[in-house]
């Protein structure tokens, strides 16, 4: 068990190779203008509702792919996991998520009609590439950039001293992915990928898994910029 204060730092994890192999493009990811700009709340309103809408799409992908983990499971104990995973994705967070954008004006009915921007569609796809053509551990891994990372996201700005929490209209997003619930859903993540690993991970395969977190984390960096932009 990984006690939630050594969450992403603890160095015997895969999680913590896997992110020390792109720190370089981590940083980018975690500290983008898009985060930071929701941190001190100076965020564009119209950048923040169009990236609404395009997580609320990328949510749907995201739970196909926990969905497509379970098929690809090696036991009952890994599909129990894996179902868990997508069913609290489509009711739980894709709930909170349509009450969320309620308060924006968006409507669920509007946001399944948006197109999918070009870097919705090439993560998402990705992701789900990842688990097609390789095995479980390959699907968590590029899972796990968003799992992981949008807890340590929310971890980092909570604790932030810079972080501005009054008057900023994206309080509710920090305090949502800076929660505890959500940092011990990062943590089942990251144990997860432990006990994959027990069974598949070799040093000649680390480099494989690399670059799928990578590439995944690169993909990260262009959903930020979709909401930066605000582009299609």
């Amino acid at each position: 068990m990984i006690g939630n204060h050594s969450i992403f730092n603890h160095p015997k994890t895969l999680y913590h190779k896997l992110r020390s192999a792109c720190h370089e493009d981590w940083q980018r990811y975690c500290h983008h203008n898009f985060v930071q700009g929701i941190a001190d709340g100076s965020l564009p309103i119209e950048n923040f509702k169009h990236y609404l809408k395009q997580d609320y799409l990328f949510l749907m992908h995201f739970a196909r792919a926990y969905s497509l983990a379970a098929v690809k499971a090696d036991d009952l104990d890994d599909m129990k996991m894996a179902a868990k995973s997508a069913q609290h994705t489509l009711t739980t967070e894709m709930s909170l998520h349509v009450d969320y954008c309620s308060q924006w004006g968006l409507k669920a009915q509007d946001i399944i009609n948006e197109p999918e921007a070009i870097a919705n569609i090439a993560y998402t796809r990705y992701v789900l590439e990842r688990g097609v053509s390789g095995d479980i551990l390959d699907l968590y891994t590029a899972l796990s950039p968003c799992a992981v990372g949008y807890a340590e996201i929310g971890h980092r700005l909570i604790n932030d001293s810079k972080t501005v929490f009054e008057g900023n209209p994206y309080l509710k997003w920090i305090e949502t992915y800076g929660s505890n619930e959500f940092l011990a859903s990062a943590v089942d993540q990251i144990e997860m990928l432990e006990k994959l690993s027990l069974k598949r991970l070799t040093s000649k395969r680390l480099a494989s898994l690399s670059q799928t977190f990578h590439t995944a984390t690169r993909l990260e960096i262009g959903f930020w910029d979709m909401g930066w932009h605000c582009a299609y």
